[in-house]
């Protein structure tokens, strides 16, 4: 049981660097998005949610694969398992259960959802923050703006 939170913890903790570094970019590609001045401020701030998921969406599958090579290197699922299949599923908490890890890495699945859960959650807070700074900046927060005022 301490091997298994021990490689959950180091692969999370290698997930919390990627999604740290992947923060600063998000950031820097909506804070440069964002201070264009433009004549279609709502038509920008699409686009710069647009990439500001896109880019989020690209380290969570990252993250997966990262768990994904986990699996492999521990052996963590029955021999011929689709791993990237089998992490996506505890990633995103579906849970399906076709796949199961073999008993010694029983703990595997719970640690990699954890890791999922608090990752999308981070996620969320990255694109309101970016979403907040943009309608700041491009100045579209109103009270014409808010739905059902005005």
């Amino acid at each position: 049981m301490i091997l298994q939170l021990t490689v959950g913890a180091l692969v999370s903790a290698i997930n919390i660097g990627i999604h740290a570094l992947v923060t600063v970019v998000a950031v820097a590609i909506a804070r440069n998005a964002g201070y264009r001045r433009t004549g279609r401020p709502r038509l920008q701030l699409m686009g710069v949610m647009v990439a500001t998921a896109a880019v989020l969406k690209v380290a969570h599958a990252l993250e997966v694969v990262v768990w994904a090579c986990t699996y492999h290197i521990v052996q963590a699922a029955a021999p011929g398992s689709d791993l990237l299949y089998f992490a996506f599923v505890n990633y995103t908490t579906l849970g399906y259960g076709d796949i199961t890890p073999v008993r010694e890495w029983r703990l595997i699945g719970p640690l990699t959802a954890m890791n999922g859960v608090l990752l999308f959650g981070w996620s969320a807070a990255i694109l309101f923050e970016v979403l907040r700074k943009t309608l700041d900046y491009v100045g579209l927060i109103k009270d014409d703006f808010i739905p059902g005022r005005g």
